[in-house]
């Protein structure tokens, strides 16, 4: 889960060693070489075994889940190229929020009041940190990072109301529609191409070290670490991601921005860990005595299927 982070985080810095590519062509070509990636990765293995690409889909709810991943790509790197590294991340870190907030309206999950208060911390960190921009209409690519913890949130909420009604959905399936999505959707705004062979290289790098290969390992990841322990490590973007664009590319987040970020990095940091411990505790909570069933008065009745 740490190396996917890693490779999440190398977006920005790659972004800022490009040439010529711009704006919708950059999320075109990360998002055809995610395509390539994930079929070499996924598609095709599975039909050489004769197996279905898409088991387990989950019906709408996969094209649902694929907008949704569509819109978190093509938001992200237009993002990139409209504001800051560190702007975007940050606002990105939001999404578990979002998907808790969410969550708590349309199926109705009580949220701890320890993330009411991570949702005000975060939320004054955020003023913090954009209130500058915003009085100086240079808002414009924050609003654009905000589709990504919307829609991440809207994904989440929907792969959690399937596996309540016990309803899989196959996320790296859905991963591939949405890069298929977002390449279709930004390909006649990033006509004509303009990329040189050094930018496509790079380009090529993202979509498939960046995006694809990350995406399929969190995939495995969150079938063995808890929710909490995902959220908590994928935090670790923003720290690599804003380090490496400091460095690489000599883009200073500035003050303000690093203050602002720490307090909602702490913030969410802090209710993840929380978050952690009360299910660590509840799992190794002894279970309580139970009185004798009818199974135990009858012997007889145990033979019964």
């Amino acid at each position: 889960m740490a190396a996917s982070t890693l490779m999440w985080s190398i977006a920005g810095v790659v972004t800022r060693h490009l040439e010529s590519a711009r704006s919708f062509e950059i999320t075109f070509w990360r998002s055809f070489f995610t395509v390539c990636a994930l079929v070499v990765l996924t598609a095709w293995p599975a039909v050489r075994r004769r197996q279905p690409v898409m088991r387990e889909s989950g019906g709408p709810a996969l094209w649902i889940s694929g907008a949704c991943w569509s819109v978190m790509f093509t938001a992200f790197m237009v993002a990139l190229t409209m504001t800051s590294v560190a702007n975007v991340l940050v606002v990105m870190s939001i999404g578990p929020l979002f998907t808790a907030v969410l969550a708590r309206f349309t199926m109705g999950q009580r949220l701890p009041a320890r993330t009411w208060a991570t949702v005000a911390v975060a939320g004054a960190g955020i003023v913090w940190m954009y209130a500058p921009q915003v009085a100086a209409g240079a808002w414009g690519g924050t609003l654009v990072a905000l589709c990504v913890p919307v829609a991440a949130g809207i994904n989440w909420t929907v792969v959690q109301r399937c596996q309540r009604h016990g309803q899989a959905v196959d996320l790296v399936p859905a991963v591939l529609i949405g890069a298929v999505l977002s390449a279709l959707a930004t390909l006649p705004l990033a006509w004509p191409f303009g990329a040189t062979g050094r930018d496509l290289l790079l380009l090529a790098l993202l979509g498939v070290v960046q995006l694809a290969i990350p995406c399929v390992l969190v995939v495995h990841c969150a079938r063995v670490l808890k929710a909490p322990e995902v959220a908590l490590l994928a935090l670790l973007e923003v720290v690599f991601g804003i380090a490496l664009a400091w460095v690489g590319a000599g883009e200073d987040p500035g003050p303000r921005v690093l203050a602002g970020g720490i307090v909602v990095l702490a913030a969410l940091a802090l209710n993840e860990i929380l978050g952690l411990r009360d299910r660590r505790a509840v799992d190794t909570a002894p279970l309580p005595p139970q009185s004798p069933d009818a199974d135990d008065i009858h012997p007889r009745k145990r033979s019964i299927p």
